[in-house]
């Protein structure tokens, strides 16, 4: 079993990184770091049976842990990683990952040195209407692929992290370029469109809209708010063989946040409701597809597995780095108006 402990307990720690390593085989929960008298409570009281340390270095010397998720604010977020690396511990990097895909690749440098595991946290390659999306890809039914687009829209003030290291590119923009990168291949170019607003914290972008052109001749389309008052998660796909379109609910993280766990039903967990599901159009008709489930658990499996073979974890550090580099090409675009080349 790989022993995990957990360096944060807000909403990171608590709704996407505990409960899932509860249900991931080969893997089990044995620390967790809170500060906050109200984490502290929290975390108790949702793994009473688990230790709870008031710093990375106190669990580190409890010597419970042979790796750690690093899931506390972006400020904080690369010491921790190079600390807990320095300590020989195996380690998941919450997004986003690094300021920067130079950092990033630092990052990635250091573990390697110290002989042990780095992965980035990228988990809604998991979702269920991503992996509906990669099967019908990967089985040929769309045929060649000419553009996806993606939108995620969250009605989510509440949750922007605000001033110049926070914002929305480095939010959900690191899960939704990685997930066309995962679905399409590297990218060549990159044309992008931001929305700033004023807080106390300093400017933040609230909304952003990317166009990446592949290396494949595919191009993506990916944009998101936080600030519109509108929650929608869509995906839209054309290809030489049709069209699939879907509308879906974000099902795992509602789930979530309904006070389930993966555990209740594992076997039933993280499948889209059958009036969500997709549609395929083709020469042949339109066809309804079933949704695969979604299981963030998976990258906890997968990283332990990493962990025992020595093999490459399931979100590599140098592909959060690649990823990292479409954010910051993204934000260049935006700012000088024009279309940025990798």
């Amino acid at each position: 079993m790989l022993r995990i402990g957990v360096v944060g307990y807000g909403m990171g720690g608590r709704c996407f990184h505990t409960p899932f390593i509860a249900a991931a085989q080969g893997c089990t929960l044995t620390g967790i770091v809170a500060r906050a008298p109200g984490t502290v409570a929290a975390a108790r009281e949702d793994w009473p049976d688990v230790p709870v340390f008031a710093s990375l270095s106190e669990m580190i010397a409890a010597g419970t842990c042979d790796a750690v998720t690093i899931t506390t604010p972006p400020q904080t977020r690369r010491d921790l990683v190079l600390e807990a690396i320095a300590a020989g511990l195996h380690v998941i990097a919450d997004k986003p990952f690094a300021p920067d895909a130079a950092s990033a690749r630092s990052l990635g440098a250091a573990a390697e040195a110290k002989g042990v595991t780095l992965g980035v946290y990228l988990n809604r390659r998991y979702d269920s209407d991503m992996q509906t999306l990669a099967k019908l890809v990967r089985d040929g039914r769309l045929g060649k692929i000419w553009r996806v687009h993606s939108r995620m829209d969250q009605d989510g003030a509440h949750t922007l992290e605000a001033g110049p290291t926070g914002g929305l590119l480095r939010d959900l923009g690191s899960h939704v370029v990685d997930q066309m990168i995962w679905l399409l291949g590297p990218v060549a170019s990159v044309d992008a469109q931001m929305d700033f607003v004023e807080l106390a914290q300093g400017r933040t972008d609230a909304g952003f809209t990317i166009r990446l052109t592949h290396e494949s001749g595919a191009t993506s389309h990916v944009e998101a708010s936080k600030l519109n008052h509108v929650d929608s998660r869509e995906f839209r796909a054309y290809g030489d063989l049709g069209f699939y379109g879907s509308s879906t609910t974000d099902v795992q993280a509602q789930a979530i946040f309904a006070g389930k766990r993966p555990t209740d039903d594992l076997a039933a967990w993280g499948y889209e409701p059958k009036a969500n599901w997709g549609t395929l159009h083709t020469a042949r008709g339109a066809e309804v597809i079933p949704a695969e489930q979604g299981r963030y658990h998976d990258y906890y499996e997968a990283f332990a597995k990493a962990v025992r073979d020595g093999t490459l974890p399931p979100v590599t550090a140098e592909q959060g780095a690649r990823t990292l580099a479409v954010l910051d090409a993204a934000r260049q675009s935006a700012l000088e108006g024009r279309s940025i080349t990798l």
